[in-house]
This record gives C-alpha cells, structure tokens and sequence, in this order.
C-alpha cells in the first residue's frame, strides 16, 4: 500500500486577526487547551511532511516565538508589505529548501478542527490523481462570505472566485453574475504541485477587489496551461471552519469538545454529562474512569483507569493515579497517587504530590508538599513547602506557617506521626518519625523520635469574672443558674483542666 506524504507543509498565520478586537493575535487565541495555530501545527504533523514552514507578520516575535515551543524543527517565514494569501504562500515556499519537488500542502492557522487525517486524505486524492492543484471545498446552505468554487460542465474546477469579486459581477450583470449563489466554497487548504505553485505564483497580481495577491489566482493561471484542477470535497464542514472573532472561537471550541468528550467515551470512559465535561485536546483518561458532571481536565493532564473525577473539578496539568477519588477539586501541576483520595472543596497548588493511598480531605490547601504513602491530611488545613512522611496523619487546623515574610522555609513530618488538631508549624521545623504533636500547639523547634511536644499556655480559670465583668447579660444570668444547679448536687457542666486525659485530638 503506497503511502502518501507531503513534500512541505506551509501554514499561512500571518494576519492580524482585527476582528477578535484583542491584543493577541488571533492565532495564538486558545480552544481545547491549544492555539489555534497550535491545531494547525499539530495537523500538520501528523500529515508527516519532510519541511513545515509557517508564515508571519503581525506580532511576529510572539507568534515566531511560539512556533519555536511547538516545534523547533518548523521554518518560519516572513510576509512583506505585499498583502495577500497568495504573497503569503510565496514567502513560505522562499523559505523552504530551493528546488523543492513533490506536494506542497498550504493550510491556515485558524483552522482549528482540520485533522492530520484530512491532510493526508488530500495529499493521496492530489498525487493519485496527477492534478496540478487539488484544493478541499465544502458546500454549505449559505456560503456566506466565503471564496466561491466554479466549475466547467465537466465539473472539473475553473476558478476559485473572492466573495467581494462575485458580487462585482452579480452587479454588474455579466455572464459571472451567479457565481455568487454558487453553494461550494474554497476551504482556503491546498495542495499543489511544488513547481507549479512556484511559477504562477511569479505571474499573480493584484487586480482586485482586495488589491491583493490571491493564492486562489494560481488555479486560473494552472488551467490556462492546461494542468488539471481537482477539489476533495469534505462532508465534515467543522474542518474547513475558520476563526474571525469571538463568537466563533467559542462554537468552534465547543464542537472540539463534544468531539474530544465524545471519543473518550467511546475509549471506555463514563461522562455523565457530556454537556458541562470539557476535556483539552492533549488530555489522556484511562478505562473505566467516571467523569461527573462539572468537571474540567485541562492541559496535559492524565488520568488513570478507574478513578472517580469530579463533579465541580479542574485539573490543569495534573496526573492522577489509578483508583484515586478527586471530588470538587482544584489542581494545577500536582501528582495524586493510586487510590488516593482528595476533597471535597480541596486546592492543590503546584508541586503537590500525595502518595499512593493518601488523603487530602475537605477545605486543605498544599502547595510545594510531598504527602507520603498513607498519609492523611483531613481537613481545614494549609499544607505548603512541606514533606509528610508515610503513614502520618495531621489534625484539623493546622497550619505549616512557611513563610516569615521574607523567605520561605521547609517543614518535615516524619513517618506515622501525629499532628494534634490546631497545631501552628513554624518552619523550619523537623518532627522525626512517630512522633506526637500536642493539639493546640506552636511548634519551632525539632521533636524528636517517639516523643510528644506540647507548646501551649497552661489553661486559668478565672472564677466570677462573668459575674463581674458581664453582669446584666443572658451570659451572666447562664451562669448564675448553672453555678445555683451545681450548689443543688448537680455534676460540674464541664470537667477540670486537670482531668483531660491526653493533649491530643484524633482526626
């Protein structure tokens, strides 16, 4: 079976984009976890060119700069003053190795939803058929603004004609005046013969509406000299779809997740609502794994097989292990182990790892915090720059104070530890392994192996200070009852400071 790859590929992203009212270039604008420009690269990839060259022009540090973290093997080319697809497409092949022979693919930076498939597809109909040109169309119930196809009785491909060009002869009366209500329109995605694009693209004006260079004058310039001119026509019309401002940035990245929800499911993972999941683009689920409703999975986050995501969570580049439960969550650049737990109402901020089994539980924040095999930190607590050791368990309300305002500083948990409940950490801080944490206390200094520390101020009752300070008040008059009841025989309300029995709380 042959195979069929492209000699180049060449990206035109060099417009302004004026549409999007934005600072950004259109094309660094992001749906599905990607630029646009960076859907486009990743389709032309996929297509296995021997070159790629993208083109540029407005904001081209940023947008050159962003090719070059994409892929640094892509060329990028420049557009001069000379406005037009077509000058744009000359740029690009200037930039490529002189003499270039084979098929050149020419796509566009704001065609988010085309696919390296297509891209193929396009390169075996142009080769297989010995066309100078192949370009994809698609035929829609209203072709809008769109460049129209026209066709011979042949059905053979004539011309690709300008929408502001088909309607100058629908003015003027003239024997093209119905090319306008033609239904099929150019995709703007080509692919040619090297050489051929290399010549007519010498001989394209600017006679138009537009004053530009149309990329789309080649295919008049191919037939002329005879050279055939074929279309693929596409029954996918999302893939031929382009970017000009918000409202269709916003359809367009809502049908690349339906898509990407919807192949996932059919890998075998449960999305209970497909409707408000949405999954970047380079997202990867393992089987059996139950997304619930409200959930986000963002960036290059992976989740393994088996595990319970959501509802109400986001994750951004996060791994999750298999087994784990990651409920009402926010995560960014963290590791949850296999068959941990975290949440509900939880924040992991970067550099959070919770080993396998762990616990991260309700209304916890970490941050830089390494959470060993079995380790528990329940609730209502701030985790952060910290290492908690295997097996340990910290009590609600404790708070590893980290930073002292200029620096911050490290806190260790030994193995199977214990951090009594409301306990302050004052970093740098080391407790050794099974050790115990009084509940209550401010800890600054090293506890040793086996031992407890106790940092709190001895508890003093101060008998009648309600009486003598609050007299009057439904407090004052509680405690006048309670203290006669206990004058009647009836047992103290609360026990002695001296009976606790131990100086710590379970969680």
């Amino acid at each position: 079976m042959t195979s069929y790859h492209p000699a180049a590929v060449i990206i035109l992203a060099a417009g302004e984009g004026t549409r999007m009212k934005s600072t950004t270039p259109k094309v660094l604008h992001r749906i599905g976890g990607r630029t646009l420009l960076g859907h486009a690269l990743h389709a032309a990839r996929e297509a296995a060119p021997e070159h790629l060259a993208v083109v540029v022009r407005h904001e081209r540090e940023r947008v050159a700069a962003h090719v070059g973290e994409l892929d640094g093997t892509a060329v990028v080319a420049d557009q001069d003053e000379v406005k037009g697809t077509g000058r744009a497409c000359e740029c690009g092949l200037d930039a490529l190795p002189a003499g270039l022979e084979g098929t050149v693919l020419v796509t566009m930076g704001d065609v988010p939803l085309l696919t390296g498939r297509t891209l193929t597809e396009l390169t075996e109909r142009h080769e297989a058929s010995g066309a100078a040109v192949t370009v994809i169309t698609a035929e829609l119930p209203d072709a809008g603004s769109y460049g129209r196809v026209v066709r011979d009785v042949d059905g053979d491909v004539v011309a690709i004609m300008e929408f502001k060009d088909a309607l100058r002869h629908r003015e003027a009366g003239d024997e093209l005046a119905h090319v306008v209500d033609i239904r099929e329109i150019n995709s703007g995605i080509y692919a040619f013969d090297a050489a051929v694009l290399r010549a007519a693209l010498t001989e394209v004006g600017t006679d138009n509406a537009q004053g530009e260079k149309y990329l789309t004058d080649v295919i008049g310039i191919a037939r002329r000299e005879g050279r055939r001119v074929a279309a693929h026509l596409v029954d996918d019309l999302w893939q031929t779809e382009g970017v000009n401002d918000r409202v269709q940035l916003a359809a367009l990245g809502k049908e690349l997740n339906r898509r990407t929800v919807e192949h996932w499911m059919r890998e075998g993972v449960t999305v209970v609502d497909p409707d408000t999941t949405w999954i970047d683009a380079d997202v990867t689920i393992g089987r059996d794994t139950t997304v619930r409703p409200g959930t986000q999975l963002l960036g290059a986050t992976t989740v393994g097989a088996e595990v319970v995501v959501g509802p109400d969570t986001t994750l951004t580049d996060v791994e999750v292990g298999d087994g784990a439960s990651v409920v009402r969550t926010q995560a960014e650049l963290a590791q949850i182990g296999p068959g941990a737990t975290v949440g509900p109402f939880s924040f992991l901020r970067p550099g959070t790892v919770l080993g396998a089994r762990g616990k991260i539980g309700g209304f916890v924040e970490t941050k830089n915090a390494t959470i060993g095999e079995g380790a528990k930190v329940p609730h209502l607590t701030y985790c952060g720059d910290a290492t908690v050791g295997e097996g340990a368990n910290i009590g609600a309300g404790t708070i590893f104070a980290n930073y002292d305002g200029v620096a911050k500083h490290h806190t260790s948990i030994g193995r199977h530890s214990f951090v009594g409940s409301n306990s302050v950490l004052v970093a740098p801080v080391d407790i050794a392994d099974g050790a115990y944490v009084a509940a209550g206390s401010a800890i600054e200094g090293r506890v040793g192996p086996g031992q407890i520390a106790v940092a709190r101020g001895r508890q003093r009752n101060v008998d009648g200070w309600v009486a003598r300070r609050r007299a009057g008040t439904a407090t004052a008059g509680a405690a006048e009852a309670a203290l006669a009841g206990q004058g009647d025989g009836a047992p103290p309300t609360s026990p002695s400071p001296t009976s606790r029995p131990t100086p710590t709380q379970e969680s």
